[in-house]
């Protein structure tokens, strides 16, 4: 085609034709579009939560949560540990928080998923106990001037989490873990493979991801990870009691 514009552009400027037809057309462009990541694979996930268990990033138990249970980053920076049963392994989704315009809100999640308890598998407990384990030692540095809200997720003060702080801190530790860039919202899409590779039984899969069907729960299941992906993933369940 660039041949052919050239020719036709020569001709006109021999005024053997009037026009260079050719000057007008445009070619589509036959690049594939660069197809942007919505989701991890297990092995990434596992890789991004090594990163940050091994760096005691604040955020952990966090990131577990978003990818074990599928939490919306609102949900996330809501919960309250009243909400959370840690002996009984299950939690209730009950405040989100958001930022609308300059006031850092939380609101009431009231729908018919947020009524019925989440089951936490031992990873979840896990990360949720270093949680509180850190918390207590910053309400202990913080002194009189800690801010008890009863969220799970503070600043060093008490205070809620700002969302995009949040997001910044996923971003950065995304970074450092050499994996593929996704949103906080992305990685809740893994929360099913990582279920499967972590043996949590397929009926409280299906309560956990809020399957109406089972048969689609078990369509995660068919993937098998490999024998060292689970042992990883069930390592970080383990270790603080180790």
């Amino acid at each position: 085609m660039n041949v052919l514009r050239a020719a036709l552009t020569c001709a006109v400027e021999e005024q053997l034709i009037t026009q260079n037809c050719a000057a007008i057309v445009r070619l589509p462009n036959r690049r594939e579009p660069r197809r942007k990541r919505h989701s991890w694979t297990v092995d990434e996930a596992r890789q991004f939560l090594e990163s940050a268990r091994q760096a005691d990033d604040v955020f952990y138990a966090a990131y577990v949560l978003v990818l074990v249970l599928g939490l919306r980053k609102g949900e996330l920076l809501g919960l309250t540990w009243e909400l959370v049963d840690l002996d009984a392994a299950e939690l209730y989704v009950g405040e989100q928080v958001q930022r609308v315009g300059r006031q850092l809100l939380r609101r009431e999640t009231k729908t018919e998923a947020s009524e019925a308890p989440l089951p936490l598998p031992d990873l979840c407990v896990t990360a949720l106990k270093l949680r509180r384990q850190l918390q207590d030692a910053d309400r202990e540095r913080t002194g009189d001037a800690w801010i008890d809200t009863g969220l799970v997720f503070t600043t060093r003060h008490g205070t809620p989490i700002e969302p995009r702080n949040f997001s910044r801190s996923f971003d950065r530790r995304i970074t450092r873990a050499k994996v593929p860039t996704i949103t906080v919202h992305g990685a809740r899409k893994t929360c099913g493979s990582l279920l499967a590779t972590l043996d949590v039984h397929p009926r409280v899969a299906m309560q956990i991801l809020r399957h109406s069907k089972f048969a689609v729960t078990m369509e995660i299941y068919t993937e098998i990870p490999s024998a060292a992906t689970r042992d990883a993933l069930k390592k970080l369940g383990r270790w603080l009691g180790e």
